[in-house]
Formats: structure tokens, C-alpha cells, sequence
């Protein structure tokens, strides 16, 4: 059985209001930080990647990670997961990608770029967790 056709689609996901001084990072498949970087003074962090999508659409891509059948997101790790072993912190963002709406997944692999935004700091002023809600995606 051959390899699906695959389009790639270049992906920026900004970081909105980080925690100051915490690195944050891309996670590769196998979980080790990719670009990692902090903000000096909790100016927006932007990460850049290439996803590739197939009919259904199905999601592929060293930074792609998938739960069930239908799930995929990405991860920015934080803190000691980005790999800054001195930070109290040790967490990760999952960033649902699944669900991008086909309109824009349609765009974007016309030749723009996916972009997605999410703030990065809790309520409780730490840096956000688990699965974090994109504020908006659009096609830049």
C-alpha cells in the first residue's frame, strides 16, 4: 500500500502573553524540544513547522502527534519539558489541529501560512496546560 498524497502546509503558532523568562519549545514525535526560546518580559513567542495534510484529512509531520483514530495536535512544552532544567515549571500545551476548519486547511495549502494563537498564562499568572484552545486560526 503506497503513501497517501500529502500537501505540505507551513504552521506559525504564537504564544500570547507567556509566563516572562520560561522557555517554551515545539516537542518533536519523540518528545525532545525543538527551538526553544523564553520571552524577556512576556512578549508573544512564535513557533514555525510544516504539517503535511492527506484526504480526510489526516495529519503527518515530525512535530504531529495523534490520539485515536481522529486526534492530532502539537505540543509546546514548558519550562523543564523545553528543556531549561531549572525552572519550577515542567508542563505542555496540546494544540488540537484536528479540527482546523477544511476552508482553511484549503488556503493555507494554496500557499499561505496556518496561523494559530493562544495565550500562555493562567488565571493564577503560571503558564497554561493540558489542552489549550486556539483564540482564532486564519491564514496569514
Amino acid at each position: 500500500m503506497g503513501r497517501p498524497l500529502q500537501t505540505e502546509i507551513r504552521m506559525r503558532l504564537v504564544v500570547e502573553r507567556p509566563v516572562a523568562g520560561v522557555r517554551h519549545s515545539l516537542l518533536d514525535k519523540t518528545g525532545k524540544p525543538v527551538d526553544a526560546r523564553a520571552s524577556a518580559e512576556g512578549e508573544a513567542i512564535a513557533f514555525e513547522f510544516a504539517i503535511r495534510i492527506a484526504a480526510g484529512p489526516k495529519f503527518f509531520g515530525e512535530h504531529v502527534r495523534s490520539e485515536g483514530a481522529v486526534r492530532c495536535f502539537v505540543y509546546i512544552a514548558v519550562g523543564k519539558q523545553a528543556g531549561d532544567f531549572g525552572s519550577c515549571w515542567s508542563r505542555r500545551m496540546k494544540i488540537d489541529i484536528y479540527d482546523i476548519a477544511r476552508p482553511l486547511l484549503a488556503a493555507a495549502a494554496e500557499g499561505g501560512r496556518l496561523e494559530g494563537r493562544l495565550v500562555g498564562t493562567g488565571a493564577d499568572g503560571s503558564p497554561v496546560c493540558a489542552t489549550v484552545p486556539v483564540i482564532a486560526w486564519r491564514v496569514v
